[in-house]
């Protein structure tokens, strides 16, 4: 008898830690719900939505969707749009050399470079220099692969990608999904304190 009773107390201590490692992992790794792993981006174009790689580029995912949780890409504009190569965001300032003022080291990414691959900007020279300007990829660009940290993939919305043009704004950036829509109104957004260095960007 008392045999059974311990090995029923072993098993209920047992289950009781698996159960709180599980919980655990759950609230340090934004990954473990599937509504975070998708960004919903809104434009005057449209709604795109990216899928976040947090297996291929764990610590950029995470930051990047940190950002988005705390609404800075919220009003910022595309100040980068080339034709056929990328569309590029995420300066306070609008001009190129702007960030949230936190670096970023660079993960290593051999996902090839297809319309709608999302990639972290940086300086040509410096591969820990990603911050918050990310770009998009509007079309095939081996000439990319393996020289920046690739973390999603557009997965809906490739369409609105060729819509943007130079000064459009991303009206909000939200981590999930959200139900389909018309374009919405810009509303005026407070922008973050930008840092200045070095325009951070794809070269072509």
């Amino acid at each position: 008898m008392k045999i059974h009773i311990f090995l029923l107390i072993s098993l209920f201590l047992a289950t009781s830690c698996l159960r709180k490692n599980d919980e655990a992992q759950l609230s340090e790794n934004p990954n473990s719900n599937d509504d975070q792993n998708v960004v919903t981006m809104r434009t005057i174009h449209g709604i795109v939505k990216i899928n976040l790689f947090y297996d291929k580029a764990p610590n950029t995912s995470k930051r990047f969707a940190q950002l988005v949780k705390a609404g800075f890409y919220d009003g910022l504009s595309f100040h980068r749009v080339v034709p056929n190569f990328i569309i590029q965001s995420g300066d306070p300032t609008g001009s190129g050399p702007g960030g949230s003022g936190q670096k970023i080291k660079g993960e290593d990414s051999y996902e090839k470079h297809i319309k709608g691959t999302v990639g972290m900007a940086r300086l040509e020279n410096d591969p820990d220099s990603g911050d918050s300007q990310f770009y998009i990829s509007l079309s095939t660009m081996p000439e990319l692969d393996g020289k920046f940290t690739v973390f999603g993939q557009v997965q809906d919305g490739l369409e609105v990608l060729d819509k943007i043009s130079l000064g459009d704004k991303i009206i909000t950036m939200t981590l999930g999904e959200t139900s389909e829509g018309a374009a919405l109104e810009l509303t005026p957004t407070p922008l973050p304190t930008a840092t200045a260095s070095a325009t951070p960007t794809p070269v072509k």
